[in-house]
């Protein structure tokens, strides 16, 4: 294969990279299409070629970001589901936080990167982005939904959108970094297993807890 044949799609993974580091580090919004195509070496043509616009491209940064995370957890959903028993809330929130604080794992040196990104667009305040986002994970994350509701019977349905919305809210402060620092300072001796358990307790506490108010 000769080299002008590997350039489309070296061009298309350096626009997903740089996509991936300056939306998360700037915002959807605030990252024109000059600022990716110079951080990615490329041109607007090549947006236009591999992706059709922006909103292209940001759809294949969360697809590809989010894809090993979406069918984790769909694996751990199918287990627990056809094990016959009751879906209990621990088992439930640690099925779909654990996939979801790992997300990074796979993405070496660039983890930092994949985890700010994933903070940013999930709690940006455009509606339209955080659309595009909701329709790239809303497959599971509808199943997930229902089975909040299923393990918090005392909650109404207000109650269980606001449960499940504050499961996602804790996990993206948590993948963006911002809820392990202090001050802009991080933790001395927590290790990431010891607060991944923290964070499922927590969540799990506060569902609980969400169950019992009035």
């Amino acid at each position: 294969m000769t080299g002008s044949e590997q350039t489309p799609t070296s061009t298309r993974e350096r626009l997903i990279e740089a996509a991936v580091r300056l939306f998360g580090e700037r915002g959807i919004g605030a990252t024109s299409l000059r600022a990716l195509t110079e951080a990615a070496g490329s041109n607007i043509a090549a947006v236009n070629y591999h992706f059709g616009s922006k909103e292209g491209l940001l759809r294949a940064v969360i697809d590809q970001t989010m894809h090993a995370v979406n069918e984790e957890r769909r694996r751990r959903l199918d287990t627990l589901e056809a094990s016959g028993q009751p879906l209990t809330l621990p088992d439930l929130v640690r099925a779909f936080v654990e996939p979801g604080v790992g997300l990074t794992e796979g993405h070496g040196h660039r983890a930092p990167e994949v985890a700010r990104f994933i903070g940013r667009v999930m709690n940006e305040p455009d509606p339209r982005i955080r659309q595009i986002f909701a329709e790239q994970v809303d497959p599971i994350e509808g199943r997930y939904l229902t089975a909040f509701g299923r393990a918090l019977p005392e909650l109404d349905e207000d109650g269980a959108r606001f449960a499940y919305a504050g499961v996602i809210g804790l996990l993206s402060s948590y993948q963006s970094g911002t809820l392990t620092t202090l001050h802009g300072q991080p933790p001395e001796k927590a290790d990431d297993d010891t607060n991944r358990e923290r964070l499922v307790a927590f969540i799990t506490g506060g569902l609980l807890g969400l169950q019992s108010t009035p």
